[in-house]
């Protein structure tokens, strides 16, 4: 009996090296400036010509079906980038000077699917979070995960995948999955 107390101890420090670390999360990144992509509509001004200036949105091949220039495209660019090119077309022959700033005018949206009230696409608001986007789609079903979730985002050519926890930042074109919770 004076030996159960000390197999006790180094059977659970025996079995305390079978656990295993894996990370919980993958980098997914959230810095740099926001890129216009397909979906986003973006508020044009041409200081000293209003007919020009006006909202577009980005087209399926990322480009801003621009007057008098045809399409310019914009599609991984910053608002400023977008904003040079523009003026850059309109100055090859069509106005002296051009003076053009780009605003985001309005986000594309959103996605999310899974343990979730109403599932599908919403409005992208900026600085939102996983949890903001939940509470944007009804909040929880029942069996839900209530700790993280799954973002998958395009990084270039690619899709990333994160398991994230709810006040992980989201960028316009995310989906968003919430999970069962397994208990």
């Amino acid at each position: 009996m004076r030996w159960l107390p000390l197999i006790a101890v180094l059977t659970s420090l025996a079995l305390a090296g079978c656990t295993t670390t894996r990370p919980a999360t993958y980098m997914v990144d959230t810095k740099g400036p926001y890129q216009l992509d397909t979906g986003d509509v973006v508020r044009v001004t041409v200081y000293g010509d209003a007919e020009l200036s006006k909202t577009y949105r980005i087209d399926d091949n990322g480009a801003v079906a621009f007057p008098l220039v045809g399409p310019v495209a914009v599609r991984g660019s910053t608002t400023e980038d977008a904003a040079r090119r523009l003026s850059r077309a309109l100055a090859n022959g069509y106005m002296r000077n051009p003076d053009v700033a780009v605003e985001i005018d309005q986000y594309r949206p959103f996605f999310i699917q899974g343990e979730i009230k109403t599932a599908g696409q919403f409005p992208y608001v900026y600085g939102m979070t996983v949890r903001a986007a939940i509470s944007t789609a009804g909040g929880f079903s029942e069996t839900a995960d209530r700790d993280r979730a799954v973002v998958y985002r395009r990084q270039g050519n690619e899709m990333v995948k994160a398991a994230v926890d709810l006040d992980f930042p989201i960028f316009p074109g995310d989906t968003i999955v919430v999970q069962e919770r397994w208990f």
